[in-house]
């Protein structure tokens, strides 16, 4: 931590964690007692969780996306291979229709 002032000249937004981890450590016995306020001071400063979470996000939302434009696809060609078949060149569509008519 620089000075514990921010860009407008108040406190830095993450000088609360430094001083919660500043004062574990130097309450501490063993540094490794102060990873979780080291890791929340950290994640304040460089917001790496956040970025890797939000990447995760993103990365399914695009699957998602990509596997509903195959299943449209797949369904477009279905409905395009039904609609091509021979019931409507053996007229037994049209004969059902006038005869209910």
């Amino acid at each position: 931590m620089a000075s514990g002032f921010g860009y407008s000249g108040g406190r830095s937004r993450c000088h609360p964690f430094w001083q919660e981890f500043h004062k574990c450590y130097a309450l501490a016995d063993k540094p490794e007692e102060c990873v979780l306020q080291r890791d929340d001071y950290l994640e304040c400063l460089h917001h790496s969780k956040e970025i890797l979470r939000t990447k995760t996000i993103q990365d399914e939302a695009h699957k998602q996306k990509e596997k509903r434009a195959k299943e449209a696809a797949a369904s477009k060609k279905k409905a395009d291979s039904a609609a091509a078949s021979n019931v409507p060149r053996l007229k037994v569509v049209e004969e059902k229709a006038k005869a209910t008519a």
